[in-house]
C-alpha cells in the first residue's frame, strides 16, 4: 500500500525519539481526531517507521468489523504514516489477558461482582471530576444469591480491591511528558487512586477490560511512550500501579488535546462528516487536513 508524504514534519530538532503506538478500536471510521492523535504519535516517534507500533484494539468483538480495520490502514497511508512491526490485535491475545486475571485473583488483588448494573448504581458514589469513582462491592450480594446467579450460569466481572492493591504496591508515582525538550514532571500517584475506586479489570463478556488489556500490550511491545487524548490522563496512575503490580517495565505517559466540533464536543465515530475516509473522498490532500487540527503536540 502506497504511503503518502506526511502533512507535518518536525521543525526542530528534539532530545529523544519514542517508542510509541497508535491503537484505534474498529468500530467505525477514523475521523478528524483520530488522524490529529495518530500524527502526534508520529511526530514522537521522530517520524520513523521502527518507532511507530501500529495495534487495533478490538477487544469489544461484538462492535468490532473487519471492513474498519482495513480502512485503518489506508487512512493511515493516506496521511503519510508507516510502521515497521506486524500490526498487532487484542482478539489474538485473549488467552495472555485471561493468564494475567487469574494470576491477580490468585494473589486477592481483584474481586468478583455479581452485581447488575442497576444493583451497582444503588451503591455507586458520586462522580468525581470527568470519572465517577467506581463503587466497591465486594460482600454486597449474601452467599446464597451468588450462588444462585452462578447455578445460573452468570459470570461476574472482576473488581481491582483498590485497597489492597495500593498497600501492595506501596510508594508510587506517575511520570509525564512535558513537551519537545524531553522534560518530565513526575506526578503522586495514590490520591487520584483512591478516587477512581475499584475498577473492573475482567468484564463478564470480554476476557479483560480496556485498562488491563491496554496496559499488557504496551508492555509486551516495549512501548516507551504511551501518548494518547486528554480524556484518558485521569487514568495514568491505575495504569502505572496495573505495571508495579505485574512487575512490567514503567512507561512515560503523555497526553494531547482532544479536536473538539464547533460547538466545543469532542468529535465521535457517529460524525461521518469528519470522517478521514470522507475528506479523501471529496478530494483533500493531507496538507490541507492538517490546517483543520490543532498544532501537533510533540513530546
Amino acid at each position: 500500500m502506497a504511503v503518502a508524504e506526511p502533512p507535518v514534519k518536525s521543525i526542530r530538532k528534539r532530545r529523544k525519539y519514542w517508542r510509541s503506538r497508535f491503537a484505534p478500536s474498529p468500530t467505525g471510521q477514523l475521523h478528524l481526531g483520530h488522524g490529529y492523535s495518530a500524527l502526534c504519535v508520529w511526530q514522537a516517534a521522530g517520524e520513523r517507521p521502527e518507532n511507530f507500533l501500529l495495534r487495533i484494539d478490538d477487544l469489544d468483538h461484538s462492535r468490532c468489523r473487519p471492513e474498519f480495520v482495513e480502512q485503518i490502514f489506508e487512512d493511515l497511508c493516506w496521511l503519510g504514516l508507516g510502521w515497521q512491526a506486524e500490526p498487532i490485535a487484542q482478539s489474538a491475545r485473549l488467552a495472555r489477558y485471561a493468564e494475567t486475571l487469574e494470576a491477580l485473583q490468585a494473589d486477592g488483588l481483584v474481586y468478583p461482582c455479581w452485581l447488575t448494573r442497576a444493583e451497582i448504581s444503588e451503591v455507586a458514589t458520586a462522580p468525581h471530576g470527568p470519572v465517577q469513582k467506581a463503587p466497591h462491592t465486594r460482600g454486597q450480594l449474601s452467599a446464597d444469591a451468588q450462588a444462585e446467579r452462578e447455578a445460573r450460569g452468570i459470570q461476574p466481572a472482576w473488581r481491582l480491591d483498590m485497597t489492597a492493591a495500593l498497600a501492595r504496591a506501596g510508594q508510587l508515582s506517575w511520570t509525564e511528558a512535558i513537551n519537545e525538550t524531553g522534560q518530565t514532571k513526575i506526578h503522586t500517584a495514590a490520591e487520584q487512586l483512591v478516587k477512581l475506586g475499584d475498577l473492573v479489570l475482567g468484564r463478564r463478556d470480554l476476557a479483560a477490560s480496556y485498562h488491563l488489556a491496554v496496559v499488557l500490550d504496551d508492555a509486551d511491545s516495549a512501548v516507551e511512550l504511551v501518548l494518547r487524548g486528554e480524556d484518558l490522563r485521569p487514568f495514568a496512575p491505575l495504569h502505572r500501579l496495573l505495571q508495579q503490580l505485574l512487575d512490567l517495565p514503567e512507561t512515560i505517559f503523555a497526553h494531547h488535546p482532544l479536536v473538539c466540533d464547533e460547538s466545543g464536543k469532542r468529535l465521535a465515530k457517529r460524525d461521518d462528516a469528519r470522517a478521514l475516509a470522507r475528506y479523501r473522498a471529496d478530494g483533500m490532500g493531507p496538507q490541507a487536513l492538517a490546517r483543520l487540527m490543532p498544532p501537533i503536540t510533540v513530546f
